[in-house]
């Protein structure tokens, strides 16, 4: 008997004229669920809860940018045309509500956004970027929904149970010969692969996090080293059309480049801050239990010959006006 996944009938629909479509309601929630995630995280390291928001009025919106520029930029003949020649469409490069975000543009930008709202909170990117990691990866997987209701970035033909039905009008050429595969060809659901692995990845991140109270950016890095160990593969099962480098897709370059440096990043800064930060704060405020006591005053430089304080107490200093005043009259 055979079995498969089936492909959603519809991606948009309409209140009115609205059109309410699957990917950026997928995108929208994997956005909700992260800040709610990071929320908890960040309190529980310290920070302000609320503080969240505003990193996030940041974040969100470059991240965007960054994810659609990344897209456009590695997968530049449907807007361009090939090899740049004029052949394609460049306004389509706005369409986002279409799908398309590169998680790597996304969160080179989103960074950015991450750091304007930290500088501007007076707190620290990495504890920041150590708080959101798991959500990351909660939102990605959220987010792969999207590209499963369009019907898109689908993997290799396969003859598993859980090969995945795509309609005729989603089916692309087959890279070998250049024809459209045929109808009721299943593909490997590289959606879901992704998405399983984002969240298996997430939970292992929690329980690092928890076992070893990791700080200073060590949480980031060790998301960025899973995340690239599982891209590569999924990547390398799709079909969709890529720039290639050496004979690669230009995500499995990035995945491999990147999931290596975290890799370095990741023993440094373990050796380095074998322990986590004593507060998520650039600078302390009055209300961090953890910035200490507040340190004494500085003392009055003229207030001694020593340059100690010195200050004589109150009642000692009015007895000796006392008797200046009496010296003075009986003088008198």
């Amino acid at each position: 008997m055979t079995t498969e996944i089936p492909s959603p009938a519809e991606h948009t629909w309409y209140l009115g004229i609205f059109p309410l479509r699957a990917y950026a309601l997928a995108i929208l929630a994997g956005i909700v669920i992260a800040v709610w995630m990071t929320a908890r995280r960040w309190k529980a390291r310290g920070g302000n809860p609320e503080d969240v928001l505003e990193i996030a009025f940041w974040a969100v919106p470059f991240g965007i940018v960054g994810g659609r520029i990344y897209h456009v930029l590695s997968s530049p003949d449907r807007y361009f045309g090939e090899d740049f020649s004029g052949g394609g469409d460049p306004i389509k490069a706005f369409y986002v509500w279409e799908g398309g975000l590169g998680i790597w543009g996304a969160v080179a930008l989103g960074a950015v956004g991450a750091w304007i709202g930290c500088r501007r909170l007076g707190v620290r990117l990495p504890s920041f970027a150590d708080a959101v990691a798991p959500g990351l990866l909660v939102a990605q997987a959220v987010g792969r929904l999207g590209n499963w209701f369009n019907q898109e970035l689908y993997g290799r033909p396969t003859e598993l149970p859980w090969g995945l039905h795509i309609d005729a009008e989603y089916l692309v050429p087959n890279p070998a010969t250049g024809v459209a595969y045929p109808e009721g060809t299943l593909f490997h659901p590289t959606f879901l692969y992704e998405l399983v692995w984002n969240l298996v990845m997430a939970a292992v991140l929690l329980f690092l996090d928890r076992r070893f109270k990791l700080g200073h950016g060590r949480v980031f890095w060790a998301y960025v080293l899973l995340y690239t160990l599982g891209r590569v593969w999924i990547e390398m099962l799709r079909i969709d059309d890529a720039e290639l480098v050496l004979g690669l897709r230009l995500n499995v370059w990035t995945s491999i480049l990147l999931g290596l440096a975290a890799l370095v990043v990741s023993i440094v800064l373990a050796r380095k801050f074998p322990t986590r930060e004593g507060s998520v704060l650039l600078r302390p405020r009055d209300d961090d239990p953890s910035a200490g006591p507040e340190a004494d005053p500085e003392p009055d430089p003229g207030s001694a010959e020593t340059g100690t304080a010195a200050a004589e107490p109150e009642d000692k200093k009015t007895a000796a006006v006392e008797e200046s005043d009496a010296d003075t009259s009986a003088r008198t």
